[in-house]
């Protein structure tokens, strides 16, 4: 993987439709994602030099995004604004350049709106996975 532009990482919403659409989620200056697996110890008196054990396979896997940027899009702004009031999971697709695309169900968990009196407005929102996640290498 080569060194890759942070503005180059895209997250886009889905549309609802089959077959699905996807827009850039307005302009995200700041993108995270995270992808996390709790474990499942399964230590006993017996495992080996009394060292932890893990149970491969088990636990709750989740995927959380946030981002944060500015308005420069009314639809994409309208969209990810009425799937945080419907608070419906909605698909959507995390581009990250040279790795892959993460795509599957995300509810908006946060959304927040702020603003200078003398400069833009700005916006920033917390996705967390909300069903089984795919990945495609690119």
């Amino acid at each position: 993987m080569t060194i890759q532009s942070g503005k180059d990482i895209l997250l886009k919403i889905g549309d609802g439709g089959d077959p699905q659409s996807f827009a850039a989620a307005a302009g995200l200056r700041m993108k995270t994602i995270s992808l996390n697996a709790r474990s499942v110890d399964v230590t006993t008196a017996d495992s080996p030099e009394g060292w932890r054990e893990l149970l491969a396979g088990a636990g709750v896997k989740t995927c959380s995004v946030s981002g944060a940027g500015v308005f420069v899009d009314a639809a994409s702004d309208g969209a990810v604004r009425q799937a945080f009031f419907d608070q419906t999971a909605r698909d959507w697709q995390l581009i990250i350049p040279d790795f892959g695309v993460i795509e599957g169900a995300f509810l908006v968990a946060a959304l927040d709106y702020s603003g200078r009196h003398d400069g833009e407005a700005a916006w920033s929102m917390t996705l967390a996975s909300a069903g089984q996640l795919s990945f495609g290498a690119i």
